[in-house]
């Protein structure tokens, strides 16, 4: 099994019904950044980027991120 952060901001996003775009204009980070958290598609998360998100949201960083077990690939 190998474990890994996921992002949890596609629910967070669809809960306040704010789009991808907004997400970043309110948080001033990038929307390619935010579009490939929102679809899980990082691959690594930079602290700023975390941090400018909470802020924006008014969220903490457990509730931007989970950590799940997957299996492994071969």
């Amino acid at each position: 099994m190998g474990i890994r952060a996921k992002s949890k901001l596609k629910s967070i996003l669809d809960e306040k019904g704010i789009s991808i775009r907004k997400c970043a204009e309110m948080s001033g980070v990038n929307f390619e950044t935010v579009r490939k958290m929102y679809n899980d598609e990082s691959k690594q998360y930079q602290r700023d980027t975390l941090g400018a998100l909470c802020k924006a949201l008014g969220c903490e960083i457990n509730d931007l991120l989970e950590i799940i077990e997957e299996p492994n690939e071969k």
